[in-house]
Formats: structure tokens, sequence, C-alpha cells
């Protein structure tokens, strides 16, 4: 169409002022007649010679507006396009009004002040910033950005429970979500002058647009979510409102990495589900530095007029049921006074945790009884932090680095790499003969569980927890689990649907993940079971969380506090405790036998769909996915040889249980060398007492030796390597 650079130049700009182009059209000539890389150049210099000639004129100023998203766009360049055209715009600034550089005594160059407000004109009209699960003013880049370039910011919040559709969770977490608003708006009033407008819908693409009307908005702009159905909506918006000829603009700052720039290229598959593998596959092909946390906003500059706004109340979140007599059952009462919600809070209790919690995190995050976790997950869940700031404050603590709390974040984004990868993850097993396991019906013991009432002190006092406060730690969790998959044989997806209506932290894609594995048909089967008993010893040795929880067990000496049934008649009904009456009888006596029928149920399953579903050289279960789902994850290193041509699906081994792989050998086994039930200790110390005795005494040592010399005669056994590989695995890049 031109013959040269300087022609395009000179004709466009004649073109705008004369008003036969206008800046949209130009942009788009541009793109024909010029070279990617020179793009940027020729922009500034149309720029320079429009302001020169009149900086404040409509055709100018739109241009500039249109060009910074335009380039943006266009070219993935790390240099902002904004940045830029301010400085070309300031040097123009400076010479029309007859200013120019000068030196300072030192000899270093020195810019004069461009003319005032001129950089602020250009920003163009007001920005809606659409909140959901970002309720913070720190590190915050759809906030910080909409506030360095936009006249105005108007900060939303949409509610439209038909669109969170099985997303919309439980009671729990919409409470909290009402609370955590309720703080923002303060937040926002407060700090800035500003608000929060809340809106209840139907349909949120439609009420965007209304907003975009009433506020003549410019630009729209949130943090995106990883969630399938979510993403999918999110897409139609953000369709829908750039037919208007809006800037849309999504930022990625709910995890630390996204769920669809993952790839397994370099890694290999083997491993999958893994945080070690997840961890190795973002350290070799990340798309670039984490970076540092962004501050709050200087100012939020604020609209001359706000749009219409309901109350938070009206959005429904927390609706008490009611008594007979009318008045309001509130169950929320107790997470009053054991949260506090929002951003303060979230920063508050990390700074706790930090200060004190981490000495012992990494070898007592398991305890109940004691304050060594940071309990922000449900601040996490809802953007009251953002992942970027725990890791950069877990770093650099003066208590020193905690890897394994550095981890739980990467569990965190892990559990959505997954759910990207698997989007039915929440409804469906991925081990696909799974969908065929027996599992008890029994709706007796599912609600005895749900109520805390199973007999165990332990399992109960943490259901007593969820139910109370809506929260309990890592480890209870797997407790509560384990119990009612390996002992009750409930489904993984009773427990799945009752976290997800009673944690202030659930979360689909972590919570389909944990219960899965517990269920043994996710990415990767926990190598473990929690004894109820047990695993008291190891979290709750002295019974301390069992009191606080179960008060009407608080007298019973520590001996018996986690086993009640093993104690004396006469000290029962001298503490006033009747088994069966005031605390309920154990609901499963036998736990082993229980353990075993769970042992055989996997084995059947496992033993009617091996052709196909079990690897032959490693006894790994196999995960067909189809290749479209997961091709765009594995990079440039598509393992073809993983494709079955002749149902289209990629073969995929996954992590499996060693006792899984045990008895499909030796179904007819008594004992087994790799059962998975976890023993329980009193203290770390003992075990680091024998530790020491192994190395520093002569006697101890060297029954240590012998004993280390007869396990290593044992792994000679091919019967009893459980995790052996083939040489030739098809699996690993490794």
């Amino acid at each position: 169409m031109y013959d040269n650079m300087e022609k395009v130049k000179q004709n466009i700009i004649e073109e705008i002022k004369s008003g036969k182009l206008d800046p949209e059209h130009a942009l788009s000539e541009i793109t024909k007649a010029v070279c990617q890389c020179k793009i940027k150049d020729t922009v500034a210099d149309i720029t320079n010679n429009l302001i020169c000639v009149n900086p404040e004129s409509e055709a100018t100023l739109l241009f500039f507006a249109l060009a910074e998203s335009y380039i943006d766009s266009l070219q993935n360049s790390s240099t902002s396009c904004l940045s830029c055209l301010n400085h070309s715009l300031k040097d123009a600034s400076l010479e029309s009004c007859g200013k120019s550089k000068r030196k300072n005594k030192g000899g270093s160059k020195k810019q004069d002040s461009y003319i005032p407000g001129l950089v602020k004109s250009v920003k163009r009209g007001a920005c809606i910033l659409w909140f959901r699960r970002d309720l913070r003013l720190k590190d915050n880049a759809a906030l910080f950005d909409a506030c360095e370039n936009y006249d105005s910011v108007i900060p939303v919040f949409l509610w439209s429970p038909l669109e969170e559709g099985n997303l919309s969770t439980g009671g729990a977490t919409k409470f909290w979500l009402e609370n955590s608003l309720k703080s923002l708006r303060k937040s926002l009033r407060t700090s800035y002058s500003s608000t929060l407008i809340v809106r209840k819908c139907d349909n949120i693409s439609m009420e965007l647009v209304g907003l975009i009307r009433a506020t003549n908005a410019k630009k729209v702009c949130w943090t995106a979510l990883y969630e399938p159905e979510i993403k999918k909506r999110d897409d139609t918006i953000m369709t829908t409102l750039k037919k208007m000829c809006l800037d849309v603009q999504t930022y990625h700052s709910y995890l630390l990495y996204r769920p669809d720039k993952v790839q397994t290229e370099g890694v290999g598959l083997r491993g999958i589900g893994s945080v070690t593998h997840f961890l190795e596959a973002c350290r070799l092909n990340s798309p670039g530095p984490i970076g540092d946390p962004l501050p709050k906003p200087g100012i939020i500059p604020i609209p001359s007029s706000w749009p219409s706004s309901d109350e938070i109340e009206d959005l429904g979140l927390y609706a008490p049921p009611r008594r007979k007599d009318g008045t309001l059952v509130d169950w929320a009462a107790n997470f009053r006074q054991f949260w506090k919600f929002g951003e303060e809070g979230a920063h508050q209790n990390l700074e706790n945790f930090l200060s004190e919690g981490i000495k012992n995190y990494e070898k007592e995050s398991c305890r109940s009884d004691m304050p060594n976790t940071a309990i922000i997950s449900p601040y996490l869940h809802f953007g009251e932090i953002s992942s970027r700031s725990v890791l950069s404050a877990a770093m650099f603590t003066d208590l020193g680095k905690s890897p394994k709390f550095q981890r739980k974040l990467a569990w965190r984004d892990l559990a959505y790499w997954l759910y990207y990868i698997f989007p039915t993850m929440n409804s469906e097993p991925v081990r696909p003969p799974f969908k065929f396991q027996r599992w008890s019906k029994n709706k007796v013991s599912l609600r005895a569980w749900q109520k805390g009432d199973t007999g165990y002190p332990l399992v109960d006092a943490a259901m007593q927890q969820l139910w109370q406060v809506g929260w309990m730690n890592n480890y209870m969790r797997h407790v509560v689990a384990s119990f009612l998959i390996s002992y009750l044989h409930i489904s993984w997806e009773e427990g799945f649907k009752w976290f997800q209506d009673t944690l202030v932290d659930a979360d689909v894609a972590i919570n389909a993940m944990m219960w899965q594995n517990g269920g043994f048909s996710g990415f990767d089967q926990w190598n473990f079971v929690m004894h109820p008993v047990d695993a008291a010893l190891t979290c709750d040795p002295k019974g301390d969380y069992v009191r606080k929880w179960i008060p009407k067990l608080k007298d019973l000496p520590d001996e018996f506090i986690h086993q009640p049934w093993k104690c004396p008649p006469s000290i029962l009904r001298r503490y006033g405790i009747t088994l069966g009456v005031t605390y309920p009888n154990r609901i499963i006596v036998d736990l082993h036998e229980a353990r075993e029928q769970s042992l055989r149920d996997v084995t059947l399953v496992r033993r009617k769909f091996a052709k196909g579903y079990i690897d032959k050289h490693t006894g790994n279960d196999i995960v067909p996915i189809p290749a479209k789902i997961l091709l765009p994850v594995m990079g440039a290193s598509k393992d073809h040889d993983l494709l079955d041509e002749e149902s289209g699906r990629l073969l995929i081994p996954v992590i499996t249980r060693k006792e899984f792989k045990y008895r499909m050998g030796n179904p007819e086994a008594k004992d087994n060398p790799y059962n998975a039930v976890l023993k329980g200790y009193v203290s770390r110390k003992r075990d680091e007492a024998i530790i020491w005795a192994n190395q520093n005494d002569f006697t101890a040592s060297t029954i240590n030796e012998a004993t280390l010399r007869a396990q290593r005669y044992s792994d000679k056994d091919t019967h009893n390597s459980s995790r052996r590989t083939h040489n030739k695995d098809r699996f690993s890049s490794v």
C-alpha cells in the first residue's frame, strides 16, 4: 500500500489531521505497511508529530490511547508500549513549551516536568475493575495498573448464583465472602475515599455492559480464575466486551504459575501428580520469574459520580435459617470470634506464623494442639493475600526459610494444573476402573462422621472444629479422610461435598485433588493411612486438642483421652461420662478388618480392569486422557509413543500405592510389608535420641548396622520391590 516507512508516517499524520482517517483505522494501516519490529517506533513518531501540532486534540488523545493497547496485543514485547509513548509525549511536550534538558552540577541529565495534567488526560476515562477472588489492595496487578493508567477506577463485585452453579460452594465460604467484601469496602472508603459497587444479577455479562454504559468506561479488567467452568464464562464475557471496542484485560496473580503455561518438556510424564514433578516442570518451562509483590496504589482515582449499588447484605450470601418461633439461628457466631476477615487479618496471621510457628513447622506442622501452621488458606482462596506475597515473606523471614511451607504453595498450583488437564476431576474418578469400586451407602455412618459422633475422639474433635469454625489443619484433614474412606468405606465424593459446604477455604481444585488422592482414584494415591488412635500420638499426644473441641471428655486421663472405651467404668462414672449416652460408642470396632476389606475392594477393581489400565512393567495404574487435552501441556517433548492410535488417547502412568501393587502379585498374603497405616509417635525427641544412640553408643550402633544389613538383603527379593521400574521405561525422559 505504501512504498516506504516515511511515506506511511506522513500520509497517516496528514489524514488524521484532516479527519479523513480515524485513529483506529490508522493503526490498521500501520500494521499492513510496516514490519513488526518497527511498528512501535513508527507509532511514537506519529504521536510526536500530532502532539507538536495540537497535544490536546481529540484525534491525538484517541490515537495515543488506542496505540497503547493495540501494540501491547500485537507484540508480546518486554518493553512497555505505554512507557515508550510516555517518553515521546514528555519530549514533545517540552519542545512545544520551548524547554530543553539541562545538566545539573554533577553532569547528569535532569528533565524538567512536562505539561501538567497532559499525561493524566491521555489516560482516557474510566476503568471498571471487576473484583472476584482478589479481594485485596496490596499486590493486586489489576488494581495497580488501573490506577496508573485511567482517570477513574470503579471497583465492582458482581454475584450471580445462577452462573456460579456448582462452584457456589456452601454456607461457610459464602459467609466468609460477605465479611471479606465488607472489609474491602471499608478499606477502600477509609484509605482512598473510594467504594465497592456490588450487584446481584442473573447475567454478569449483561450487568457489565450496563455498568459500562452508565459510567462510559473505556476499559474492563479483572484477575483471572482457572476453574474450567469459570474460564469458559470469562472467555465469553471478554468476547462480548471486545465487540464493543473496549479495552479488556485479565491479570494473572491468583497462583504463582498459570496452569495453561506449565509444560512437561524435559521432565517427561512419569510422576505426574506429584509436587516434585510439578516443580521440576515449572523450573524447566517457566515463562518468567514470579517477581516481587506490588505495593498498594498511592491513590485510587474516583469518578465524578458513582453508579448505583446494592448493599452487601442484599447479595444473600449469609442466610441463617429460622426456628419455628421465627428467630434466626446464627450458626456463624463462632466464626466471627475465631477469624479476622479481610486483608489485615491475612497479613496478621502470616506475620504471627513467621514470627513463631515457622520455628516448628518443618518437623511439627502436624500438631493439632499447637499453633504451628499459618492458618491463611481461606485468605489465599479469596485473594485477601496473594501467593506471591506469602512466598516473598516466607523466603525472607528472620527465622530462616521453610522449604516445606513454601512447597504448600506449589501444592496449590499443582491442584489447579491437574484440574486444567482433567476438567471433570471434581465429579469423576481420574482412574476409570475406580468408577466401579464398591462403596458403602450407610447413611447412618456418614451422618455420624459429619456430626463428629464416630466414637473416635480425634476424628470427632476434627469434625467439631470444622463445624464450629470452618477449618482444620492439613494433618487433621488426612485423618478424617482416611477414616471415611479406608475404615467406613464411604466414597470420597461424600467427603468432597461435605468439605465444600463446611470449609471456609473450600476450593474445588484443591478439594477434588485431595479427596481423589485419598479415595485411591486420583493422580497420586496417598501412600499412607491415618489410624484414628495412632495418629493422635503424633498430632495430639496429651489430648489438648480433643479436650478443646469435645469438652465432655476434658477430664479423662491422658492415657484414655483418645480411646475412652478402654477407660475403667469407675473413672468414666467419676467424670459423668456414659458411653453411648453422653459420648457415642464407636461406630466401627474392628479397624483392622475394615482396612482389610478396603484393600480387598481395591484389589478386586484393579484385577478386573488390569488389561489396559495397569502397566505391566511397573505395576502402576494407567490413566487414559484424550490427546487434545494433554498434548498442549506436554510442550515440544510430545511422547507420541504414549498415544494409543486406536482410541486417540494418551496412556499416562500415575503414582500407585505400594501395598496395592504388592496385593496384586500376592493376593493371599497375610502380611503386607508395605502396610500403609502410619504408626504414631509421642515426640520427635524420642526419635532423635535413638538416632544419637545409634551413632554414639557401640552396642546400639552394632545392632543398628545389623538391622540395616538384613534390610539390604531383604530388598534384593524381587517380590518386595514395589517401585521397581523397567529399564526401558517409556514413560520417563529422566
